[in-house]
């Protein structure tokens, strides 16, 4: 704990501190809430685009194995255009998918195999699985790193700067009570010993030699 000064000044810069620390803990709180729902929500939906992946991947499992013969080769290159969007969740930045378009050149029905259309279709919804996969990992790693940030603040706040100031308080105001109750105690004496004085109980030295003890 950082050495603090036995002051008014001091106290009510303490009293302050403490005031900001404890407006802005509940924010953080809030943030904290809303980041591990983010995160929570990311989940379900990696796990949807997992389960849809496997599916799909069992769908196929019939004739992927024809993607190695020969008539692979005469499959046109696929054209892929991704829209992305910059998005914001609770003060974070994310990417947000706002579409996948795949193409491809129309087959001649002649010259292709008859699986063509299927395999085509089927490697579009890969695709498009694979890109949503990467935006919802890549969300997360965000989302994940601003939780363990807010985190850190949280557990500062709570643990360490509002207890901190609170006790900063109670030392100064003890120490400031002590001073005035000192104080007091002094004036009464004083006050005393003048009365006596007065009244002839002192001599012009005692009185003298009393104020200075």
């Amino acid at each position: 704990m950082a050495k603090i000064k036995h002051t008014k000044n001091e106290l009510k810069a303490q009293r302050i501190a403490l005031a900001r620390f404890e407006r802005f803990l509940p924010m953080l709180q809030l943030k904290k809430q809303q980041l591990q729902i983010e995160i929570q929500e990311i989940d379900a939906q990696l796990s949807a685009n997992h389960r849809a992946e496997m599916e799909l991947r069992t769908g196929t499992a019939g004739w992927a194995g024809l993607w190695a013969g020969e008539d692979a080769g005469q499959l046109p290159p696929v054209s892929v255009k991704v829209r992305l969007q910059d998005g914001n969740i609770a003060g974070v930045p994310v990417p947000v998918l706002e579409g996948v378009e795949t193409t491809w050149q129309t087959p001649d029905l002649f010259a292709t195999p008859a699986w063509y259309d299927d395999a085509m279709e089927a490697l579009a919804k890969f695709v498009r699985l694979r890109l949503e996969r990467w935006v919802l990992e890549e969300k997360r790693r965000r989302i994940a790193q601003e939780l363990a940030y807010t985190t850190q603040r949280v557990n500062l706040f709570e643990k360490v700067k509002i207890p901190e100031c609170r006790e900063n308080i109670r030392i100064i105001k003890i120490f400031l009570g002590d001073q005035q109750t000192a104080a007091v105690v002094r004036g009464k004496l004083a006050k005393r010993r003048t009365l006596a004085y007065e009244s002839g109980g002192l001599g012009p030295a005692e009185h003298k030699g009393a104020g200075q003890r």
